[in-house]
């Protein structure tokens, strides 16, 4: 299952910082994590897709490479969907306004274009 999350539009540079970004020279030995405490991510698998949405626009996605979680903090469990290179610059024709947590992705792929100025707020 496909998931998307939103990027607030105050980090979005410290998130490009962060690197593996769609377009650079990808580093197979880095891995990053979104991490949420939303259970909806215990249905996303290696393989699967995880869109970043920030500023009102889809900016592309990352395939998952696998999902960690901490079930045994009962008060607080956390999840971290993990990635490391592949990233794709992609955006759809509809505007996204920003959201908490995660969702299913909800448009069909034949609707994702390029987006080759996605790194630009």
């Amino acid at each position: 299952m496909d998931l998307v999350g939103t990027v607030p539009k105050t980090f979005w540079e410290e998130w490009l910082a962060e690197g593996n970004c769609a377009g650079e020279q990808e580093r197979t030995d880095l891995e990053y994590a979104w991490f949420t405490k939303s259970k909806v991510s215990l249905k996303i698998l290696p393989g699967d897709r995880l869109y970043i949405v920030c500023n009102g626009k889809l900016r592309g996605w990352a395939p998952v490479i696998r999902l960690l979680s901490d079930l045994d903090d009962r008060e607080r469990p956390y999840f971290a969907i993990c990635r490391s290179g592949g990233a794709v610059a992609c955006t759809i024709p509809q505007a996204i306004p920003g959201f908490r947590g995660l969702r299913k992705r909800w448009w069909e792929h034949d609707q994702e274009i390029p987006f080759p100025d996605w790194k630009e707020l």
